[in-house]
């Protein structure tokens, strides 16, 4: 497995090395008010920088998976160690559907109008290509980590609870920052009305659940061989 560990390595350099200089480098000038990226909570409202902290995590788990680790698909003998299994869990129920909510969500409202989720003024202090790292390459270097290593999925039970209990999570410290210290995260909360919110809320969540089953479907595509074998053995 020799390109999964030079992958994950360069990676999570990659991933890393962006992160510290996000951390310790991204600051707003002075004279600056930035209230939406600097006031109560800092980078930490941000849904974006929670999964940059994510997605390192993950793919440092995967470099040590696979240096410490096991990476035993279910036709071979062996069994998954904890490292394996924590990483499989960890993509399946998070990493991946938030990742792809965090690409599509981003770019799909940029699109429409960047002020109600990037506002202007954050070029100011994100250079561009951290700008991408943070919510472009997200999309690539998850394809490629699901085309190279197989990921056996949990119960699509377990999945859902975990994946929804994070977004619950994340929305309830948004709407406390929104009731504590009036900052609408993003803006496009802002301009909607109390039903507006609840139903862009319940349809946000349903797109989670959809990003979830769209990994489980790419898994299951890419490594039909090791899918049936599972099936056989639950069988036998």
């Amino acid at each position: 497995m020799w390109k999964a560990k030079c992958y994950h390595s360069a990676v999570f350099v990659v991933l890393f090395s962006s992160f510290i200089y996000n951390h310790f480098y991204v600051r707003t000038r002075p004279g600056e008010t930035l209230m939406t990226y600097k006031g109560y909570g800092g980078k930490f409202k941000y849904l974006t920088f929670w999964y940059f902290i994510i997605q390192t995590v993950y793919f440092g788990l995967c470099v040590a998976n696979d240096f410490c680790g096991t990476n035993v698909r279910p036709s071979e003998k062996g069994q998954r160690c904890r490292l394996q299994r924590w990483r499989d869990n960890f993509l399946a129920t998070i990493v991946f559907p938030v990742g792809m909510f965090v690409v599509l969500t981003f770019w799909g409202i940029y699109a429409i109008d960047r002020e109600l989720v990037y506002p202007k003024e954050l070029d100011k202090v994100i250079p561009s290509w951290l700008n991408h790292i943070m919510h472009t390459t997200i999309l690539p270097f998850l394809l490629i980590d699901k085309f190279l290593v197989y990921h056996q999925y949990p119960s699509r039970r377990a999945g859902f609870i975990t994946l929804l209990s994070l977004a619950l999570t994340y929305l309830a410290w948004i709407l406390w920052v929104a009731f504590y210290a009036n900052i609408w995260v993003y803006p496009i909360l802002k301009v909607l009305s109390p039903h507006q919110k609840a139903v862009f809320i319940m349809a946000l969540l349903v797109f989670f659940i959809f990003l979830y089953l769209l990994g489980e479907f790419i898994n299951k595509t890419l490594w039909d061989k090791e899918r049936k074998h599972v099936k056989k053995v639950k069988s036998s």
